[in-house]
């Protein structure tokens, strides 16, 4: 999918996000990412391993850096499963969730109650929070929908601690893998990590791909299956296939404030 595409696509989704946010009353779904599976299996309670694919790309971004007693921004936290995840597991000091969509920032503090876990409804390119606030932000799969990548990541810069990081993840189609980097070279940031992981993400799709679509015939109705496919990756869609061709990559940033 191209550019061009993908910005006209941009409302669907945004749309297809909220109805997925109204419709799960129930907390069946709380990760909305593609996963990331490779060979190391992480120790997870027992609740938590029916979302062990989406968890282990938080691990995998999360456990770039030492996060014990840091104060953690997850910008993008969707409906707070890799926060929650992030709380109860890296003993931070706190983590704040924040995202645009209003129903997810209800539906999150209606159902967590974690110590030192809290959500807020906001804007990636206006953060309401002051300067040097934070120890790390943190940003999974959310920055591709953005309408102004470098205005983020000035917000990022702005509100991290001097030596604070920023932990990213997302992915790219070919055309726009260079323009990331450029804007994350612009950003006053230091680049200490880069990694592509799509194998590991096409890896967790294909594990996780049955209960994903069997999630989508529980809680949609027939004529949304074929759109939340493609919103999940199921191997039949664009999505899935754009990853085993490499059109798209999934990247993985470690990013360092001086």
């Amino acid at each position: 999918m191209g550019i061009k595409r993908a910005r006209l696509l941009n409302p669907f989704w945004k749309v297809l996000y909220w109805y997925i946010s109204s419709l799960d009353k129930k907390g069946e779904v709380i990760f909305l990412n593609y996963g990331y599976a490779d060979n190391k299996k992480i120790e997870l309670k027992k609740e938590d391993e029916i979302n062990r694919y989406s968890i282990q790309l938080y691990n995998h971004v999360a456990s770039s850096i030492g996060l014990e007693g840091l104060d953690i921004l997850e910008v993008g936290c969707g409906r707070g499963g890799g926060a929650s995840y992030i709380a109860r597991y890296f003993t931070p000091k706190s983590v704040m969730g924040l995202d645009l969509c209003k129903k997810a920032i209800e539906f999150c503090n209606r159902y967590y109650s974690v110590k030192g876990l809290s959500f807020f409804c906001g804007n990636a390119s206006n953060l309401p929070w002051p300067d040097k606030n934070f120890d790390a932000v943190i940003n999974v799969e959310s920055s591709h929908r953005y309408s102004d990548m470098g205005q983020f990541l000035k917000e990022v810069y702005r509100v991290l601690k001097p030596g604070g990081y920023l932990l990213f993840a997302d992915l790219r189609d070919k055309e726009s893998m260079e323009t990331l980097r450029k804007q994350l070279n612009n950003s006053k940031m230091k680049i200490i990590k880069e990694e592509i992981i799509t194998p590991g993400v096409i890896k967790a799709l294909e594990l996780d791909q049955e209960r994903r679509k069997a999630l989508i015939a529980k809680l949609a109705p027939k004529i949304l299956h074929r759109p939340i496919k493609e919103f999940a990756g199921t191997k039949e869609t664009g999505i899935y296939k754009s990853f085993f061709t490499k059109k798209k990559e999934y990247l993985h940033y470690v990013l360092q404030k001086g």
